[in-house]
């Protein structure tokens, strides 16, 4: 028998998201395929009236605003008690099929706790690849593209709480939501560890999109939503030992240098992010992980093999060695990169990811006489020419050079506006990634 989802909903004012929301759930779900559980956490606009008037939803009306952890634990306790659990932000837009797309995904294998839909927002690279300007428009697309499809679903070491579907056995053994992160934020980052280290796996469900408003009132205040911010950040890190910064470590704009099928280390491989990202690109890919902080490492060892040291390993092991931006951190890059060689097969390679020091935002500070050394003394910095030379003193050639990610551009000086005017791409990227290759 096909299990029935309980979609949790929260609400704090903002009723025009709230009705538009469960509006799109009646009629773009299977009927008689979930029941919609709304916490409203002490809304005083007309969203409580409204709820009142609805007969198919459960609702729980707060007299003061719980936050969202909280809520969500009190919605969970509503739910049927053989029912997977959807959480589910009520600024949100559902289409054609997402929820059975992630029904099957999610019960496609045992080990699969959670899964998550894709969005309009690329946070948590969650975005989709298509835009639209109308719902019209964004509805067309959303039914192309959510054809249900298992080579569309991604392993990911998170999935953000905008809409999350977790299996009922893995909620029964979960604690709930860690009340600790209210009113909010952070709190999906640690429901997804939680969900990891009870032996589950977390798929992104490409072939499921929703849209997404990000129009919370947590944003509103831009004051209290740093303090907030802030607050979670460290009891994340007291809590599990890293900083949630780790989810964002990606290598995503190097990893797709790599050759594959190949024998892949990622090094400094942190939680395994960079790691995953690779398996869902390159599936034939035998990856190794290196990490040297054991707390990092007992969650990337639940996606690949890790070791923290290459001793371990016999030489010549690699055909890509992806080091991210380890040489901007590194005490001595030359070092670095000749132990490197060592583990490299012939005519591997070693591809990276490092800031371009040479942008036009950096001449221009030069020129203002603005350049402190404060803001540099953290990390190594390095030109195009420069890195060109470490490495073939390292024995390594040049291969590729793939700048990325254009940032704006202060060019006060009449000298730094000239250039402008210059075809050189690099001028207007923030980093570049790039390949080179063992001699």
């Amino acid at each position: 028998m096909k299990r029935k989802t309980s979609i949790i909903l929260l609400t704090y004012n903002n009723f025009h998201y709230t009705k538009d929301c469960i509006e799109s759930i009646r009629r773009y779900t299977e009927k008689d395929s979930y029941e919609i559980i709304v916490v409203d956490n002490a809304s005083t606009d007309e969203t409580k009236d409204w709820l009142k008037e609805q007969e198919d939803i459960k609702m729980l009306l707060k007299q003061e605003n719980v936050g969202f952890p909280k809520g969500c634990n009190l919605g969970i306790s509503l739910a049927e008690k053989e029912n997977d659990i959807l959480l589910l932000n009520n600024d949100t837009i559902v289409t054609k099929n997402w929820l059975s797309n992630l029904q099957k995904c999610l019960h496609s294998k045992k080990d699969i706790g959670a899964v998550g839909a894709i969005s309009n927002h690329d946070a948590n690279l969650q975005g989709a690849s298509f835009t639209y300007q109308d719902f019209e428009k964004m509805q067309e697309l959303a039914a192309k593209n959510n054809q249900s499809d298992p080579n569309k679903w991604e392993e990911k070491a998170c999935l953000i709480g905008y809409c999350m579907l977790i299996k009922r056995e893995v909620i029964n053994k979960l604690q709930g939501l860690d009340e600790e992160y209210s009113p909010g934020y952070i709190e999906d980052n640690d429901l997804s560890l939680q969900i990891i280290s009870l032996g589950y796996r977390l798929m992104l469900c490409h072939d499921a999109f929703i849209h997404h408003y990000l129009g919370t009132a947590f944003r509103k205040d831009k004051t209290q939503f740093q303090q907030l911010l802030q607050k979670n950040r460290g009891y994340f890190q007291e809590k599990w030992g890293f900083s949630c910064f780790e989810f964002d470590k990606t290598k995503n704009a190097s990893i797709f240098l790599a050759d594959p099928p190949i024998k892949i280390l990622d090094y400094a491989c942190g939680i395994g992010v960079s790691s995953l990202r690779i398996k869902y690109y390159f599936p034939q890919a035998d990856i190794t992980g290196l990490e040297i902080d054991p707390k990092k490492r007992a969650i990337a060892k639940h996606f690949i093999p890790v070791i923290e040291n290459l001793k371990l390993v016999g030489r010549e092991s690699f055909d890509t060695i992806l080091i991210g931006n380890t040489l901007e951190e590194v005490e001595d890059p030359l070092s670095f990169l000749k132990m490197l060689h060592l583990w490299l097969k012939p005519n591997g390679s070693i591809v990276g990811e490092i800031h371009n020091i040479a942008t036009l935002s950096n001449i221009n500070l030069l020129l203002e006489d603005q350049w402190y050394y404060s803001h540099f003394e953290k990390s190594n910095h390095f030109t195009k020419t420069d890195l060109k030379m470490i490495f073939s003193s390292c024995g390594y050639e040049e291969d590729i050079f793939y700048p990325f990610e254009s940032q704006g551009q202060k060019t006060n000086s009449t000298f730094a506006s000239l250039l402008q005017n210059e075809p050189n791409s690099f001028l207007n990227k923030a980093y570049y990634a790039f390949r080179f290759r063992k001699k």
